[in-house]
């Protein structure tokens, strides 16, 4: 749990299209095995400290005659953003992927004390 010790609590939400290999031939759509997909997400304005974060799929676009395996997480988190993470394997086929995201932590004030 992340208790937030602010009077000031920010969120901060978007959406983001991944990749659409299927235009391109790409991997994710014609490779086979262990494939990823990294994507660096910055905030707008930075949080006090790294923020909690949740990523959703809103769009897949998978090829029916294949198992579906999915994974999606956000990594690296850090008061400026964090890494959006799509992995799949072996025969899965994926077109496209858009996620969205959203961001809750405390934010600075200027009525905030830093003691030494």
């Amino acid at each position: 749990m992340q208790i937030i010790n602010s009077a000031r609590v920010g969120i901060a939400q978007g959406s983001v299209d991944l990749f659409s290999d299927y235009e391109t031939g790409g991997e994710m759509w014609t490779g086979e095995g262990f494939r990823a997909r990294n994507q660096w997400i910055g905030f707008d304005r930075p949080f006090s400290g790294p923020p909690t974060v949740h990523v959703s799929l809103t769009l897949w676009d998978m090829d029916s005659a294949h198992n579906v395996r999915a994974d999606l997480t956000a990594e690296d988190i850090s008061q400026a953003g964090f890494t959006a993470v799509f992995r799949t394997w072996l025969d899965t086929k994926v077109a496209r992927v858009r996620i969205s995201w959203i961001a809750i932590g405390a934010v600075a004030s200027d009525d905030d004390w830093d003691v030494l």
